[in-house]
């Protein structure tokens, strides 16, 4: 499968550390951005096009022009997926890769927290909005599992995530541990499912991964087999 991943986090790109990205992309002679590949994944990010460290102390408009850029100015090539990874909240980067790209689904991420999941009931409410259907909740550090007696700890309280999903009558698509390997991985720009893909957590990913693109195709077959008029 071939996949992109737009970082749309413009005043947090952290794809680039996540992913081991160096170097500023390139310009091809149609005059679009190329995205770095790391680990078979196109990329694409505003930390490529500023220094590391840089703050970006930008309005609305700036931002909504920089995603504008980041989307139909990079040359993405055939893709089977393009994975957006947004900031979190509802605001102008939401509305604009909403505008912008005809989004196939929203895959909403949060803690088992209560202040957490409100944030991601604004957003499954925004994404339904403007009709994005809603792929499922991922519950992010879902537990702690201490790794001496193997007991489990929910520091941000439990099943949160599979309650609301319930509550709002959309699907629920996995939980995620609290673990030390996911955070070094990140630090490292090494995922864990390439450095211990045999691990429980990145079976996870995986099963998350394959939930994601059945239900895409499911939604695919639907669109397909609506009437179609032409006026």
């Amino acid at each position: 499968m071939k996949v992109g991943l737009l970082d749309a986090d413009v005043y947090g790109p952290n794809v680039p550390i996540m992913m081991k990205l160096d170097k500023m992309p390139e310009v091809n002679e149609d005059k679009k951005m190329v995205p770095i590949e790391s680990y078979g994944v196109k990329c694409m990010s505003m930390g490529l096009l500023v220094a590391k460290d840089a703050s970006l102390v930008w309005r609305g408009p700036m931002v909504s022009s920089a995603l504008e850029q980041m989307t139909r100015g990079v040359d993405w090539g055939n893709l089977d997926v393009l994975v957006v990874d947004m900031p979190p909240g509802t605001g102008d980067a939401h509305i604009t890769v909403s505008q912008r790209l005809q989004l196939s689904g929203a895959l909403i991420v949060s803690t088992p927290q209560d202040v957490a999941l409100m944030d991601a009931r604004r957003g499954i409410n925004m994404f339904s909005k403007v009709e994005v259907p809603i792929l499922g909740i991922v519950e992010n550090m879902s537990c702690f599992k201490c790794p001496n007696c193997a007991e489990r700890w929910f520091i941000f309280g439990e099943g949160g995530s599979r309650k609301t999903a319930a509550e709002m009558g959309v699907d629920f698509a996995g939980e995620i541990p609290l673990e030390v390997g996911i955070r070094q991985g990140s630090d490292d720009g090494v995922p864990i499912v390439i450095s211990a893909p045999d691990s429980d957590v990145s079976k996870a990913y995986v099963d998350m991964a394959q939930k994601v693109v059945d239900r895409l195709e499911e939604l695919s077959k639907e669109e397909q087999s609506r009437p179609q008029f032409n006026l």
